[in-house]
């Protein structure tokens, strides 16, 4: 889910996007274009997502759809540090045609049957994002068969626990994850019959449990096309029909499987739609998010039934700076060209600081002429317009980053920050935020992109409503002034049916349906809606401590903007008195410098010296951002491991996992304890001596 925490600066004139149905402040709001009725598909009678990519096919059947590059070889290279980096060596993208992939998904579908897999009966996918994973799925909407995702980072109890749980006798996976995440699980999943892999390496069979049959995709495919097998009859999924169980990323907990039909996900899609302009054939997408998280799954599926190529990438070959591109080589974007992004707001905040980063290095009068045409820009932003001369000029260089051709980026699954989403806006493109949770199929609120405000999250889709319910104990009513505020709840077709296998254990509490037949979700977000119609969002009902004196503390707000410093890529408040922080490496080289310790990373992390530094920074960041004292971090650890999904200490999107993150420093966190125990001992008897003397 989306939680956005920051202030709003609104740059253009307001007109009504959504309005109250009752005219009373809680709502239900809906949007001013469907007030009276909301949507609950983009094409008629185009009810299941097997139809949907039946439509695509039949309009675009001979135009490129799903691109992979090739992997030339896989070369060592050494970082300065003398630690080795295996790093690729890659080619050009390689296309299927939309008639090849309904074929390939044809095919696997008619294998799967033959493999003895049942309609509605549950196939589980635990993959990376690519073109297998795609193709997978269409099968499986195809064939009605529902579709189980996990992440591909979930940790191996959490994998075990939702196989199980889900009672999938097929899954499908990789190579990789099949020799590494997977190795440990298989033999404690029971019921499993069926593990089909994606990739070209070898599998040895003998190094899984005997009862496993192993296949590779390909000779899934070619059973598939067996006559005896594809001219098998089977029966196409209606709207009411199961169609993904989505795995959560665990982020408070175990997993949870949220169970979404045919009719929710076309809702969803057909409001997210209906808010990307001029979404069409001409359009290429980079897909390099989790595909097992809802915000990717949608953008894929909807850039697909408009006609739009979708080229596979990863975090890892993102851009010519990523991790696994050798030096001197072209990332995924380079050669992609991509047109349209999705992407979580932390690959927005890596960007912005790289940038940042080159600007510093630059001298003073290029830093400044940089500064000019931002500010110049970002004035002509605000007044509706652009600055093409600023364009070429300033930004040009910057926008190869992403290629060069990028015309809109839609951020959603975390925070973004305001200085973020106003520096994406001037120097790449216009940027929506959307708002959405697993629940409600990634459908909730997308903010305009011609909407140059920052903080909101944009009016609700046309296929959903937001009810806002008052919070007394946080402080939140719908009578608040300016605005009304309050826990929002979501309701519209595009609201996911529950949790699978949860029924009677309290589980499904935040579900319901009104007395109109109206499914509803609450989403544990608090939220604000300003005179227009738009939702900001302000809080987290989990994220809120309530401190001994009755003060609530939102660590969401916190943690946001304390990241605001160059000096922090990332930070974890774990309560008033504690936060867990990941600094800049370069940035705290230097302030190490500047003080004089010279030491390894892991060691200048652990200096306590440099703890002290930090923390002088955090204070002087507290007081710019406006902090209250009880806010502000009294101690902190730095960490010289950055929180990935791979840690476990991160979720999918880059959402923290606080549980995790306590169990992980909760060395550190009685060592700073005790160190604050003994700093209020010591201060006691300094003004009991004082009083005395």
């Amino acid at each position: 889910m989306l939680v956005c925490v920051c202030f709003v600066q609104v740059m253009l004139p307001q007109c009504e996007r959504a309005r109250s149905l009752s005219g009373r402040p809680e709502g239900p709001y809906r949007a001013v274009e469907r007030a009276d009725a909301l949507v609950t598909q983009d094409f008629e009678g185009v009810d299941t997502l097997d139809k949907l990519f039946v439509h695509a096919v039949k309009r675009f059947s001979q135009a490129s759809c799903l691109g992979t590059r090739e992997v030339l070889s896989e070369e060592e290279e050494k970082q300065p540090n003398g630690k080795i980096f295996k790093k690729l060596v890659l080619g050009d993208y390689s296309w299927m045609t939309y008639e090849e992939v309904s074929q390939a998904v044809e095919s696997f579908g008619s294998g799967l049957a033959a493999l003895g897999q049942q309609p509605h009966n549950t196939i589980a996918i635990f993959c990376e994002t690519r073109a297998e994973w795609m193709i997978t799925a269409q099968a499986c909407f195809r064939r009605n068969f529902p579709l189980v995702t996990m992440y591909a980072t979930l940790g191996e109890d959490a994998v075990a626990y939702g196989l199980n749980q889900c009672g999938a006798t097929h899954l499908i996976t990789s190579t990789e994850l099949l020799r590494t995440k997977l190795k440990n699980v298989l033999s404690a999943v029971s019921g499993l019959q069926h593990v089909i892999y994606a990739g070209s390496d070898e599998v040895c069979h003998a190094d899984y449990p005997q009862s496993l049959a192993m296949h590779s995709m390909q000779e899934v495919m070619e059973l598939g096309t067996k006559p005896e097998n594809c001219e098998q009859h089977y029966k196409r999924p209606t709207a009411s029909d199961l169609a993904v169980v989505m795995y959560t990323s665990g982020s408070t907990g175990k997993p949870k499987g949220v169970k979404m039909q045919h009719s929710n996900l076309i809702a969803g899609m057909a409001g997210q739609c209906e808010r990307i302009p001029g979404l069409g054939s001409q359009d290429t997408y980079i897909a390099y998010l989790p595909l097992a998280h809802v915000l990717e799954l949608t953008a894929e599926i909807s850039c697909v039934s408009y006609g739009c190529r979708l080229g596979y990438s990863s975090p890892h070959t993102l851009t010519d700076q990523s991790s696994k591109i050798k030096s001197g080589g072209k990332g995924d974007c380079s050669v992609l060209k991509p047109t349209l992004i999705a992407a979580v707001p932390e690959i927005m905040d890596r960007i912005c600081k790289n940038v940042n980063g080159k600007l510093r290095e630059m001298s003073v009068i290029q830093r400044t002429l940089f500064k000019v045409g931002y500010n110049y820009k970002l004035q002509k932003v605000s007044q509706g317009a652009d600055s093409p001369v600023c364009n070429m000029l300033f930004f040009k260089r910057v926008n190869l980053l992403l290629g060069g051709c990028v015309r809109l980026m839609l951020s959603g699954g975390a925070p973004l920050s305001a200085s973020t989403q106003r520096f994406m806006n001037v120097c790449f493109c216009p940027v929506a935020v959307g708002y959405g949770l697993t629940e409600t199929c990634g459908a909730g609120t997308i903010s305009e992109f011609s909407d140059y405000s920052t903080g909101r999250v944009g009016a609700p889709l046309i296929c959903s409503e937001i009810k806002l319910r008052d919070w007394p104990e946080g402080g939140y009513t719908s009578q608040d002034k300016p605005h009304p505020r309050g826990e929002i709840l979501i309701g519209g077709p595009n609201v996911a049916m529950g949790y699978y296998e949860s029924e009677g254990e309290g589980e499904n509490d935040n579900f319901w349906v009104d007395e109109a037949g109206q499914r509803w979700f609450c989403t544990g977000d608090v939220g604000e809606v300003h005179p227009d119609g738009c939702l900001q969002i302000v809080d987290r009902k989990k994220d809120l401590v309530k401190l001994q004196a009755g003060e609530y503390v939102s660590l969401g707000k916190v943690e946001a903007a304390l990241k605001n410093s160059p000096l922090i890529d990332n930070i974890c408040v774990y309560n008033y008195l504690i936060s867990f922080v990941v600094p800049n490496q370069k940035q705290l080289t230097e302030l190490a410098k500047k003080n004089g310790v010279e030491e390894e990373w892991e060691e200048l992390c652990n200096h306590t010296k440099m703890e002290e530094e930090v923390l002088k920074v955090i204070k002087e960041i507290a007081v710019t951002s406006k902090l209250e004292r009880f806010e502000v971090p009294q101690r902190i650890r730095l960490s010289s491991e950055a929180w990935t999904p791979e840690t476990g200490l991160v979720t999918d999107a880059f959402k923290l996992k606080r549980k995790e993150l306590k169990n992980h420093y909760i060395k550190d966190i009685e060592r700073l304890y005790g160190i604050l125990k003994i700093a209020k001992f010591v201060a006691r008897c300094f003004k009991k001596k004082k009083l005395l003397g």
